[in-house]
């Protein structure tokens, strides 16, 4: 089923063009997919760029060589490549249909029915493909669902969701992106009893899944759903409260900040003890790792009231990055609490200043190399830093030198 044309309704990106050219030059069709006809719909600002061909992979790679295209083999045995275009990239992928299932793979065979590539998709809005020329394939309705907010699975949504547990956390995503009350029953009750098999997936997989719903502008809905069905279970471990994200997603919306996905999930797993074995479960990049550990570890204690200089002074210490975490999250429990915006306003005005001394100053003096210049070193810092950064090179050697003095009385014994 299509829609009348419409050309001047859909604008990708220039180079869109070109790559369509250089696809259909021996006779092949080609339709957008996926997010880029979802943002059509919706009247949103297009993004990525996704298309489908009926052209076999080893073909679409010839004809974007041939065109002088740049292609990856991403997913080549899975009929997905990908074309690089003035830095821009576009996924191609050539129809299928799927000959063997086991809930968290496929196997494919590559095919030329737009129909039933269609019908082997997860979501009836996500079966929908558009022509260049704007003629738009809704064969199961998806422009409605998407429309009303309705996330429903393509044919009888338990067979779906057996072919692929993954769909499960897809549902979620979309319905955190899309959806609104009512919800179709049947897909959430598919979710709800195969989630159990969550566990078999790769934690990439549902790191990916995660972290994209969590982008959504506004994902307590989908997450609450997730808590009451035992999914969220599933995926982290244990059942968490969403007390933490709403209070992280509240401050957001006031203050006009983007989703930021790790930290709403530091908000959502709530305690230290719990990032290590999830990020071996959801195999994170060593940077959200290390993010969520700073954020929700046991020092700094951090207090709304700080003095300046207690905030300049932990700013130092700790970074202002991983402070930031860290105030939101105190924020977020305390959402009426004003003086948090004061640690805010510090961590984005207060450029911590560099230490006057360094190892090489003390070794002038001759003290030779070994502990005794780091250990003489941190005393002067700590010192420096309770004076508010003020004293100079020249007062930090004189404090040094009166570290030194004290040390020798000690040691004499004239310093009792």
């Amino acid at each position: 089923m299509s829609a009348a044309a419409n050309p001047t309704a859909f604008k990708p990106p220039p180079e869109t063009a070109t790559l369509i050219d250089a696809l259909t030059a021996d006779g092949a069709e080609v339709r957008f997919v996926g997010g880029c006809v979802r943002d059509f719909v919706l009247n949103r600002s297009v993004q990525d760029i996704d298309l489908a061909t009926d052209a076999r992979p080893e073909q679409v790679m010839a004809l974007l060589a041939k065109a002088n295209i740049k292609v990856v083999p991403t997913g080549v045995e899975h009929g997905t490549v990908t074309a690089v275009i003035a830095g821009r990239k576009f996924e191609v992928t050539t129809l299928r249909r799927d000959v063997e299932t086991d809930g968290r793979h496929a196997v494919v065979e590559f095919g030329t029915d737009w129909l039933e590539d269609a019908a082997r998709r997860d979501f009836t809005f996500n079966a929908m493909s558009m022509t260049p020329d704007g003629a738009l394939y809704d064969p199961f309705h998806g422009k409605r669902d998407l429309i009303d907010g309705r996330i429903r699975f393509v044919g009888e949504a338990s067979q779906r969701v057996r072919e692929d547990v993954l769909r499960i956390l897809r549902w979620f995503r979309f319905y955190a992106h899309y959806g609104r009350p009512p919800l179709d029953e049947s897909a959430l009750s598919a979710c709800k009893g195969f989630a159990f098999r969550l566990p078999d997936l790769s934690g990439e997989r549902v790191r990916h899944e995660l972290l994209r719903l969590l982008d959504a502008t506004n994902p307590l809905p989908s997450i609450e759903l997730m808590i009451e069905t035992n999914v969220m279970d599933a995926v982290l471990g244990r059942s968490r409260a969403a007390q933490g994200l709403a209070g992280v997603c509240g401050i957001e919306d006031a203050n006009f900040a983007s989703p930021d996905p790790v930290l709403r999930l530091a908000a959502l797993i709530g305690t230290h003890g719990a990032v290590a074995p999830l990020s071996t479960r959801l195999r994170l990049t060593n940077i959200e790792r290390d993010r969520l550990d700073r954020a929700l570890a046991a020092e700094p204690a951090l207090g709304a009231k700080a003095s300046q200089d207690n905030r300049q002074s932990a700013i130092y210490k700790f970074g202002a990055k991983p402070l930031r975490d860290r105030v939101l999250l105190a924020w977020s429990a305390a959402p009426t609490e004003p003086a948090w915006k004061e640690w805010l306003q510090e961590l984005d005005t207060f450029s911590p200043p560099k230490f006057p001394l360094e190892g090489r100053d003390l070794t002038a003096l001759g003290i030779p190399e070994g502990p005794e210049i780091g250990d003489l070193l941190r005393q002067v810092e700590t010192w420096w830093v309770s004076q508010s950064f003020a004293p100079d090179r020249e007062a930090c050697l004189s404090h040094l030198a009166n570290i030194r003095q004290t040390n020798r009385e000690v040691l004499s014994g004239d310093g009792s």
